[in-house]
Parts: structure tokens; C-alpha cells; sequence
């Protein structure tokens, strides 16, 4: 069994139902980011499935210098607050150096380590000393047993409030793919695991200035990836994913999210 590991008003882990994390990829801007937020919790709460909101204030790592990053930490902040505030829901971004650490201790619930810096102890030590709930994204290049390490080094520094989330492994050029056995195997670590079934289906740099995507396969993946038992799916999500400023391809038309949610809670009930 996971630890169960509280956030506001969602529990995940400890055998609990599925529960879900989603929001657009990046802060576009406040009155598109809070109807999102308020999208996202109608159609959730009409499916009986707890909703932590996500999105960026700054995606750091993208392909081009030119790519739309979001509004910063200060107004993404702000953003998110409001969203909190407003709604009543707890609020993930990710955070990508030491110094954006205590700011974004100050509105986050919980604080996601990207996958690229999913190494990097002095951020980890950092982020687990606010005692925030930290939610690591397993890096593209390392195998789900490596994730051991970055769990001791967070449990470590005093903090076992710990979610590793699984957005596939580098195959190839421009591609990745989903190893369905490192959900179990991070699962028994002891902490709770979330499957990003949108990043999973990115291409990477896949169209020269930018990431491409496939996301008629983002149901494949998601019903495979609950039928293992994890506690959580995450996806990024958007009125018209064809229009959004960053991951589009890979983005779940929020028309069509209510339909699939209904299909993985079915699941998660069967094997739970």
C-alpha cells in the first residue's frame, strides 16, 4: 500500500480512488486560465473525481528562444492564487531554480520538480524544506528504478510528502515512449504515482521550432496506464488545443475530457 497523502480536500494514494491533475500547459492569461480552472472543476466534480488545477507561470525548457514561456513567476503567482482563492482547488506548478522556491511555497499546494531537473539535489533539498507536497516528474532519461534515489533525497530532508509522476522515456529522435512496468515499480517505493498521458504522447522538438504530439493516443495510454493501479492521471488540457500557445498537439480537447474521465474511473473501480 501507497502512503495517502492529503492536499486541501484531495486525498491520492493509500488505495483511494483515481484523481486527476490537469490545466493548460502554460498561463496564457487570467480570464483563460480561470475559466479553464472553472471548467475543469464542473466537469470533475460531475464525475465525482478530485481535480488538483496545474499550469506553468514560465515552461523554462522549451525548443525555441522564441516559444511563449507564460507571465513569469510574479503573475503566474497571482494567477494561481486567484484560481485557489476563487475555486477552492489546490494549485501545481512547476518550480526550476532555488530562488523560485520560497515564493512559490507561498501560493502552491503542490510544487513539481520538471523532469529535466529531476536530479538536481540542491533543488530537490530546497523544495522538500517547505514542506510543501512535491510531485517529481521522472526524467525522459532514466529508469523508473533510479526514481528510488530522488525519493531518498526528498524523504532525506524531512519531507515524505512525495508524488513521482511518469511522463514516458526517450526512444529515438523526437519520440518517446510509456514502459507500463515503471508505474508498479515506482509505486513500490512506498509513495504515490500519477501517469501524464498527454506529455507521453509529446515529440519532442518533433516540428523543428517546437514539440509535436499525438494525442488520439492519449486514451490508449491512459486506460492502459490506470488498469496498472496508480493513483492519479494527469493531462494538459485546452479549450482548442490547436490554438494553444505551448503543447497543443499533445493537449485534450476539455469537450472531450468528460467522456474519457468516465471511461478511467470505470477502470480504476474494476481494479481497485
Amino acid at each position: 500500500m501507497v502512503k495517502e497523502i492529503t492536499i486541501g480536500k484531495v486525498r491520492i494514494g493509500g488505495g483511494r480512488p483515481l484523481m486527476l491533475v490537469a490545466g493548460p500547459c502554460v498561463i496564457e492569461n487570467e480570464a483563460a486560465t480561470l475559466r479553464c480552472a472553472e471548467r475543469l472543476m464542473t466537469i470533475c466534480n460531475g464525475v465525482s473525481i478530485p481535480l488538483i488545477f496545474k499550469s506553468s507561470y514560465d515552461k523554462a525548457n522549451r525548443t525555441s528562444v522564441t516559444a511563449f514561456r507564460g507571465p513569469g513567476m510574479k503573475e503566474g503567482l497571482r494567477i494561481l492564487e486567484k484560481v485557489k482563492q476563487s475555486l477552492g482547488v489546490p494549485v501545481l506548478s512547476d518550480i526550476h531554480s532555488i530562488e523560485q522556491v520560497q515564493p512559490a511555497a507561498e501560493v502552491l499546494d503542490v510544487m513539481q520538480i520538471p523532469a529535466f531537473l529531476c536530479r538536481q539535489t540542491d533543488l530537490l533539498v530546497a523544495a522538500a524544506n517547505t514542506g510543501r507536497v512535491i510531485n517529481v516528474k521522472k526524467g525522459q532519461f532514466l529508469a523508473p528504478w533510479d526514481m528510488e534515489n530522488v525519493v531518498g533525497k526528498l524523504v532525506g530532508s524531512g519531507n515524505d510528502n512525495v508524488i513521482l509522476t511518469e511522463r514516458g522515456v526517450s526512444f529515438g529522435y523526437n519520440n518517446l515512449v510509456t514502459d507500463m512496468r515503471s508505474l508498479p515499480i515506482m509505486r513500490s517505493f512506498g509513495y504515490p504515482v500519477i501517469f501524464d498521458a498527454t506529455h507521453s504522447v509529446q515529440l519532442p522538438g518533433g516540428k523543428g521550432t517546437s514539440s509535436g504530439g499525438q494525442r488520439e493516443f492519449v486514451e490508449y495510454l491512459s486506460r492502459a496506464a490506470v488498469a496498472t493501479g496508480i493513483d492519479g492521471i494527469f493531462m494538459e488540457v485546452h479549450e482548442e488545443p490547436d490554438k494553444a500557445l505551448c503543447d497543443g498537439p499533445n493537449s485534450v480537447k476539455l469537450d472531450d475530457l468528460p467522456a474519457l474521465l468516465k471511461k478511467l474511473k470505470a477502470i480504476d473501480a474494476i481494479v481497485k
